[in-house]
């Protein structure tokens, strides 16, 4: 069976990006762009959807070198049509939970998401989801911050299995996550 990441770039006040900051907040550095072109970071099926996939594919299509291209995607969404334009992508339009939950039974690959907050809050609620990644940015983006990470996720335990520092300020915790049915030791 397949692992699913859920895989997070955040601001340390919770959010996935901010209005007028550059794409890694600015402060990409070489560690931890090394770390993204390790072997085991690219062996994957990335899930996202529609938004997540026109920004990306945007990007990509607007370098030489695109370290995505050969790997394998899957796009969930209503709202694109077939063929995309981004190679070796598969176009969903069903239901996402169930699809991924096939997914993990069928798939060589683990399987990992690139943003797309809906997307791994319906994975996680689903119980689909076996590691929670973030990597923390050393910046709080208040004033420009958008599209708050957490908000509407269910409560979760959260259970570390992996911390690195890269570049001397940008944090990785991958962690077990655990959905809860509400706050531990609340009587219902």
């Amino acid at each position: 069976m397949a692992n699913l990441m859920v895989d997070f770039i955040i601001s340390l006040d919770g959010y996935a990006a901010a209005d007028g900051w550059p794409g890694f907040w600015g402060l990409e550095g070489p560690e931890y762009l090394a770390f993204l072109g390790e072997d085991g970071e690219n062996q994957h099926t990335t899930l996202m959807g529609a938004t997540t996939y026109r920004v990306m594919s945007g990007f990509a299509a607007d370098t030489s070198d695109d370290p995505m291209a050969a790997m394998p995607k899957v796009v969930f969404s209503s709202t694109l049509r077939a063929p995309l334009s981004w190679a070796n992508t598969e176009l969903v339009d069903g239901d996402a939970v169930e699809f991924v939950r096939d997914l993990k039974q069928s798939s060589p690959r683990p399987l990992r998401t690139i943003g797309s907050l809906s997307l791994c809050r319906s994975l996680l609620r689903a119980g689909l989801v076996d590691r929670f990644r973030v990597v923390v940015f050393p910046v709080i983006t208040g004033a420009t911050g958008r599209e708050r990470i957490f908000d509407e996720y269910p409560d979760v335990a959260l259970d570390l299995v992996e911390s690195r520092t890269f570049d001397g300020r940008l944090q990785l915790l991958e962690y077990l996550p655990t959905v809860l049915d509400g706050p531990p030791g609340a009587v219902g």
